[in-house]
């Protein structure tokens, strides 16, 4: 799926991280590293981008990106503090200035009442600040994937717009 405009902010986000000197990388979890296969789609994105841990199953969440298994347990996979801490444990594993999170229910089964199929959260890092956002999608699997990545490249590239 090629999506113009899509394209074009993920050039001008590369652009940015260029010029800030900043690498980026992700930790997915619903879109399966689909966010990291659109960024890597721009020639030249080796310049800016470090590289994705998919952290589809929470022991991938707890062994590689140090979310605490309290966390999981209190909150789910899909909440905020789970989102925070696998956007921190990617930063930590992979030395970066800015980092992606994304954690959610892409469908067509796993939702429940409290967290419907489509929702997210997508955490973001930039240097030492951090913050998630909480988005409930609609449309199909794959409607729910890109919808959920390109949330978070257009977030992150307003945050360093800023």
């Amino acid at each position: 799926m090629h999506i113009p405009e899509l394209s074009t902010q993920i050039l001008e986000l590369g652009e940015i991280l260029r010029q800030k000197k900043y690498m980026l990388g992700t930790a997915e979890s619903c879109t399966g590293g689909l966010i990291s296969m659109l960024l890597t789609e721009v020639s030249g994105s080796s310049d800016w981008f470090k590289g994705t841990i998919v952290s589809y199953a929470n022991e991938v969440k707890e062994s590689i990106l140090h979310v605490p298994h309290e966390t999981l347990l209190q909150h789910g996979a899909v909440s905020e503090q789970t989102a925070l801490a696998m956007v921190q444990g990617v930063q930590d594993a992979l030395q970066l200035q800015a980092a992606i999170s994304v954690t959610g229910i892409a469908g067509p089964t796993g939702g429940t009442k409290e967290k419907p199929v489509g929702t997210v959260w997508i955490g973001f890092a930039l240097g030492t600040q951090r913050f998630a956002q909480h988005h409930v999608f609609s449309g199909d699997r794959t409607d729910v994937r890109y919808q959920t990545a390109m949330a978070a490249i257009s977030t992150l590239l307003h945050e360093l717009k800023r």
